[in-house]
């Protein structure tokens, strides 16, 4: 996504959230370099389910190669003809890519001036793109810090229908190794966000 930056008081826990979505948009986004595997593997959670999937992943990056960790999200991703997995909005709910979830985002992205980047050819409802696109929301990438009655609405919209189906297929997807750690840690990030805009609903 290309926006222009703002500027503004976000508080810490928004911050960390984003944090957690641009990271997980990160790693979906491309294979992870050197460097995003030494950062990942200096990461530490607490006992909670997503900080021993934060652990797991730490763990399992250490052990990780550049070479090794692309050939697995070729495999997942991108494959011959289609990798193992399609990670679209469009075809998790309809079966079929550019479809009505796509142009619904559109819609949405419009609304909040979001633009894809221009380096960008895939569509924009994939995963890595909505991760990022939350990210962007929740710290003013995109103008003003987005209100949580915005940020619930585009996660109930875009992101809740499918994230938990998705990051659980990566998790349990056949060439899943560095992925599958990537998968529960979001898939119990979904959790937390689905349950806090629940409570917060007025």
């Amino acid at each position: 996504m290309s926006a222009q930056a703002q500027t503004a008081d976000v508080a810490p826990e928004d911050r960390l959230r984003a944090d957690l979505y641009n990271f997980l948009g990160l790693l979906l986004a491309r294979p992870a370099d050197q460097g995003t595997l030494d950062q990942t593997a200096g990461l530490s959670g607490d006992e909670s389910g997503l900080g021993e999937a934060v652990s797991g992943l730490a763990r399992v990056a250490k052990a990780s190669k550049p070479k090794g960790v692309e050939r697995e999200f070729n495999a997942l991703f991108i494959g011959l003809g289609r990798g193992e997995l399609l990670p679209y909005a469009s075809y998790y709910l309809t079966g079929f890519l550019n479809e009505k979830p796509l142009a619904r985002l559109r819609q949405d992205m419009a609304a909040h001036q979001m633009t894809r980047a221009d380096n960008v050819f895939e569509p924009e409802d994939s995963m890595a793109s909505l991760m990022e696109m939350m990210a962007g929301m929740i710290v003013g990438r995109f103008g003003l810090p987005a209100t949580l009655e915005q940020q619930r609405t585009f996660f109930n919209n875009h992101i809740a229908p499918w994230a938990t189906h998705f990051y659980t297929d990566l998790e349990g997807a056949r060439t899943s190794v560095f992925y599958a750690s990537v998968g529960a840690v979001g898939r119990e990030f979904m959790a937390i966000e689905r349950e806090a805009f629940r409570m917060t609903a007025g």
